[in-house]
């Protein structure tokens, strides 16, 4: 005790011009570690020529299943999980990134359900592939978990991305028995038809979320909810374009049946064209503001539009 004293008593004797450049110091390195972390860590990958690497488009697998992988290992492995980043990591600050990543996995979870639903096994009927059926549930787990979720519990828990990893394995795993002639990829119309209406009914819940906040808070000049929902919106469309592209793969040979290649080139535009919208700020003007756009409105034009032409594609199906 007596020398925890003593080297108080040291401290406080030193001068007081050291305690000023150590709290210079330290405000330095809060003001360059935020910033300067942000900046590095920040990555939003848009490129919508992104194509999924050998590794996971194996030779009679299926490729959409394979770009499902590719998304989940660059996201999580290459370019870092941000949206369960805690307080002390400077990405923690960051709006877009998390958006944008949390979109790509929720269209992927979406994608994943279709796929133990429907395509991935020959009936309704029948019996759901075990290895899907652990993938959409795995693909379901909140995107904001970290290794504590104190909201649940004090004991550590499975961070969001560690259960993201485990359902890019799966997807390996069962693209590999397909590849073997040992799963199923039941190309029916009816298969497709359901997966497209399902991903239109999805188009449906976020354009209602860009109206009833366009109705909200297009008043507000600072709106920061307005980049989140963006972004959020943003990543969907732009895991919906790549996943749409390889079902076209996929189905080849149906769509050609059908003649949907107009249809189905047109709700892939949109969706390119949605995804590909990229802004220094984003405004959540009025849609009749003179002065202040209104990005969501615009955003939320290519989302309907994709939707309607992708409505378009499913009556064809039907015929």
């Amino acid at each position: 005790m007596q020398k925890i004293m003593l080297i108080f008593s040291r401290i406080r004797n030193l001068p007081r011009y050291i305690f000023v450049y150590l709290g210079i110091m330290i405000l330095a390195v809060l003001l360059l570690y935020y910033p300067l972390g942000m900046l590095l860590i920040n990555r939003i990958d848009d490129s919508t020529d992104f194509t999924a690497s050998p590794q996971f488009d194996i030779p009679g697998g299926s490729h959409t299943v394979a770009m499902a992988e590719a998304l989940i290992d660059r996201e999580v492995n290459r370019h870092h999980w941000v949206p369960n980043d805690p307080f002390f990591y400077p990405s923690h600050l960051l709006v877009r990134m998390p958006a944008f990543q949390r979109g790509i996995i929720a269209s992927l979870s979406r994608f994943a359900v279709e796929l133990s639903d429907q395509i991935g096994r020959a009936r309704g009927s029948s019996q759901i592939d075990p290895d899907l059926e652990k993938t959409a549930g795995l693909l379901k787990y909140s995107p904001n978990v970290w290794i504590f979720d104190f909201a649940t519990s004090l004991l550590p828990t499975t961070p969001s991305e560690e259960q993201y990893i485990s359902a890019m394995g799966l997807l390996g795993k069962y693209n590999d028995r397909l590849a073997k002639g040992q799963a199923v990829f039941d190309r029916r119309s009816d298969n497709l038809m359901e997966a497209l209406d399902r991903i239109a009914t999805d188009m449906g819940s976020s354009s209602a979320i860009i109206d009833s906040h366009i109705h909200d808070y297009s008043h507000t000049f600072i709106d920061s909810q307005a980049s989140d929902i963006f972004y959020a919106v943003k990543g969907r469309m732009y895991s919906d374009y790549l996943l749409m592209r390889e079902l076209k793969r996929d189905f080849a040979d149906l769509i050609k049946e059908k003649q949907l290649e107009g249809a189905w080139d047109n709700t892939l535009e949109s969706l390119r064209e949605g995804a590909k919208i990229n802004h220094f700020f984003i405004f959540n003007g009025t849609p009749s503001s003179q002065f202040i756009p209104s990005h969501l409105a615009v955003q939320g034009f290519y989302l309907l539009r994709a939707r309607t032409q992708l409505k378009e594609v499913s009556n064809i199906l039907l015929k």
